[in-house]
């Protein structure tokens, strides 16, 4: 360790990698993050993809960028980073924006080739000077010739050898920030368990950059960032996606239903069928199908037979299954859809974030195909939500839409791993024998829940048909009468409602005096939590709420929200939660913070829009 007259101590510190789509940065990245989250500190990370599958490398289309945010009280990657790492010329030129003024950058220096500046579209040969970087600010790190010193005795080809030159930014990072190489050597020891000779040449360069910084930059300070005090036990850093499929397991463990995963894959949500894919050990079964239609018909085979079914897609994905959605919500089946949103339409951006298909959840079924809809607000939080949906599915006999996005099924945090007491018992309502004798009927509903009750096929006496047409709702037999119709259409829609009576209330959070609350759904909550935070402190008094469940509402919702004089929704689409707060409070004026960009909410984006509205 350096000595500590050189360390200076901070609350938190941003740190963004980048690089070719080739240059290893989302793995340094993730293991600089998952050494961090070992240590005590809080971490949220944006993994920032190019949208093509391999441009051209050094060029600007093709820049991969990772950002992570550690140390106390951290709720977002941050807006700007400390530090930047940048691989090349084009990985300078693209992420200079996202460096605080006073930033540290580490460049590749070996990269400053006059091809590389033309694919870079750089003007001069000299980016330092172009790009108005203070030289005292930037390391010059000649890492390529750094690397193939290192490994010049390694028997590596020269292919082999520059797919390690991330981990030498790594452990140019590891000095620069105090941390144990030790750590990330343990990990990578993990990784590469099978392939001991990859293993033995990145922990050479790791070692290789952190002696670089140490001998070459000691002047320069280096930082140790606080930890926060936790309840002991497990920790680990967990992306949105495998935390959606660790809470899916759960579900499965607390309900006794065996877990079925119909899927097709689809940018950004296509890990969560991956991961399942690794857990036969849990019983489960993850069936990558033909396309987006099977994935969701499979499912509702799977939940027909007394499975916990599920199936994942993004926005295009949702579009196809809505009509298998719609047969889901008329037999009245289990079912959970899992929706990582992505810029769209059509193709749209699928490596970017949005949250543009909030009206399709709602109402993209044709008829009045009511169900549940709930959202995911952080990578950690998407182990409660799929828990949660899993549980209203299976408990209110019904399809459940659960809205991620790409910033948080990408993105990680730091995350203790629960207990299995930690969540409760999941019941199905399973058709009894007393039921049987009494003539149970297919439609018939729990009184108070109004959900019907699961039939698994195989029992005795209980041999039924459910489909796509309406049923009489005595008998269950199929019905064309109109009177009929309305009565188990206003059934349908009641039992969603009554799943109000079975979710918390909505927590109000920041200032209670204030008269102006901050209103946000989903994957937004910790820049609109930061940013309400800032604003207090500024003294601008500001409340703070974000939607968890969406459809139902929480029962206090409606009239927590009507006592503030102004509503500020902010969202990543041009406005579709405000219009639908809007629908239920029409005396009320719903202002608006909007964003579609394709990347997440900056916090001085959400505060400026808040005191716009405010003046105004």
């Amino acid at each position: 360790m350096l000595p500590a007259t050189n360390v200076q101590t901070r609350e938190r510190v941003v740190v963004r990698f980048s690089g070719d789509s080739g240059d290893g940065m989302q793995l340094a990245g993730n293991l600089f993050s998952n050494v961090s989250a070992g240590e005590g500190n809080q971490i949220s990370t944006f993994p920032d993809y190019p949208a093509e599958i391999r441009a051209p490398q050094g060029s600007l289309s093709g820049v991969s960028g990772f950002q992570v945010n550690l140390g106390r009280g951290v709720l977002t990657p941050g807006d700007e980073a400390d530090v930047l790492v940048a691989m090349n010329p084009a990985a300078l030129k693209t992420n200079i924006k996202y460096l605080k003024p006073n930033g540290i950058i580490i460049c590749d220096v070996d990269s400053f080739r006059p091809a590389d500046l033309k694919k870079a579209e750089y003007a001069t040969d000299d980016p330092v000077k172009e790009l108005g970087i203070d030289p005292k600010r930037i390391m010059l790190v000649p890492m390529t010739t750094l690397l193939k010193a290192t490994l010049a005795d390694s028997g590596m080809d020269q292919r082999a050898i520059m797919k390690c030159k991330n981990m030498l930014a790594l452990g140019l990072i590891c000095w620069l920030f105090d941390k144990p190489v030790e750590s990330v050597l343990h990990k990578l020891r993990n990784k590469f368990a099978k392939k001991p000779a990859v293993y033995e040449a990145n922990a050479k360069v790791i070692h290789a950059g952190w002696d670089y910084g140490h001998n070459q930059h000691a002047s320069m300070p280096t930082y140790r960032i606080e930890t926060e005090s936790v309840t002991p036990g497990i920790y680990t850093d967990v992306n949105g996606n495998t935390a959606t499929a660790w809470g899916l397991v759960m579900a499965s463990e607390k309900s006794g239903r065996p877990l079925f995963l119909g899927s097709y894959p689809i940018t950004p949500a296509t890990d969560i069928l991956h991961e399942l894919a690794k857990r036969k050990d849990l019983g489960v079964r993850a069936c990558q199908m033909e396309d987006e239609i099977a994935g969701v018909c499979s499912a509702i085979g799977a939940s027909y037979s007394g499975c916990l079914a599920v199936t994942s897609t993004s926005g295009p994905g949702l579009a196809l299954k809505s009509e298998g959605i719609g047969l889901a919500v008329m037999a009245e089946l289990p079912l959970v859809i899992i929706d990582v949103q992505r810029g769209g339409p059509s193709t749209g951006l699928p490596t970017k974030t949005e949250q543009t298909d909030l009206m399709q959840a709602l109402y993209g079924r044709n008829g009045e195909s009511p169900l549940c809809v709930v959202a995911a607000t952080s990578p950690t939080d998407c182990f409660e939500m799929a828990f949660q949906a899993s549980r209203i599915a299976i408990e209110h006999m019904t399809p459940v839409i659960l809205l991620t996005d790409a910033f948080i099924a990408n993105g990680s945090s730091a995350w203790r791993v629960p207990e299995e007491s930690d969540y409760p018992e999941i019941k199905p309502r399973f058709v009894t024998p007393e039921m049987l004798e009494n003539g149970w009927k297919p439609f018939m509903r729990d009184e108070e829940s109004l959900a019907r009750y699961w039939a698994i096929p195989g029992m005795k006496d209980a041999m039924h048909r459910v489909g796509g047409l309406e049923k009489d709702v005595e008998t269950s037999v199929i019905s064309t009468d109109g009177p009929n119709h309305e009565k188990m259409v206003n059934l349908r829609r009641q039992k969603i409602a009554n799943i109000a009576n079975d979710i918390p209330d909505l927590s109000i959070m920041g200032n209670p005096d204030a008269k102006t609350i901050l209103v946000g759904w989903g994957g937004t909550y910790g820049h609109l939590r930061t940013a309400a935070e800032e604003l207090n402190a500024e003294g601008v008094e500001v409340a703070f709420a974000q939607f968890r469940y969406i459809n139902p509402m929480p029962k206090n919702a409606l009239e927590a929200l009507r006592k503030y004089d102004r509503i500020i929704v902010a969202e990543l689409n041009t406005g579709m939660f405000a219009d639908y707060l809007q629908q239920h409070l029409p005396m009320k004026e719903i202002l608006r913070i909007n964003k579609i960009e394709g990347q997440p909410f900056l916090v001085r984006e959400v505060v400026e829009g808040v005191k716009k509205h405010l003046e105004a």
